[in-house]
């Protein structure tokens, strides 16, 4: 599992698409501007949804991810305006405690070639970057965090990947059934 530092405050640069030469497409989207769910895990130690309520304007890049598959979700999948549950992992009771949007699209994650960040990658060149992040707005908090033996109980969750045996990924998709299940059992709201 990537456990990235998640946050750094959002510098606001260029949107990334013109550096990597890639053409974001649409990229599986079900329908054209349908918006996507996802689940975010976050060690809280690292970086919680409370630091990304106070970073300026609630929102925060989302570096560090260093799987290859949540990489591609971020690449190919994410797109602004998608919505996110945030997960807080690790520690003793591992939750859903609220909700983010994704601000800006996947662009590359220049920690990669930060000699300096424990995100570092040898391997990795600025010219053909290996890995991406995204920015993530704050959302809402939980009025109370969803554990995963709470999660297991509503039917609506038996499929959901996070309730996976052995399911480690930081970055996973979310159906719009279960993210709106979620935000019931959470009390409603978005």
């Amino acid at each position: 599992m990537c456990t990235a530092s998640r946050g750094r405050q959002y510098r606001g640069r260029q949107r990334a698409g013109a550096e990597t030469g890639r053409n974001p497409g649409n990229h599986g989207r079900e329908q054209e501007g349908r918006v996507k769910c996802w689940l975010m895990k976050s060690e809280p130690s690292v970086f919680s949804l409370q630091n990304l309520r106070e970073s300026p304007n609630g929102t925060a890049e989302w570096e560090g991810v260093r799987n290859y598959q949540a990489r591609n979700f971020m690449r190919d999948d994410m797109r602004k305006g998608d919505r996110v549950l945030f997960h807080h992992s690790a520690g003793k009771f591992p939750a859903i405690v609220g909700t983010a949007v994704v601000a800006r699209e996947a662009y590359p994650d220049d920690t990669a070639w930060d000699p300096d960040s424990k995100y570092f990658d040898p391997k990795c060149d600025p010219q053909n970057p290996r890995w991406v992040m995204v920015d993530i707005r704050f959302g809402q908090a939980f009025e109370r965090p969803l554990s995963l033996p709470e999660l297991r109980e509503n039917p609506l969750l038996k499929d959901m990947m996070l309730l996976r045996r052995g399911m480690r990924l930081s970055i996973q998709p979310v159906t719009q059934a279960e993210y709106e299940a979620v935000l019931q059992m959470a009390g409603g709201g978005d």
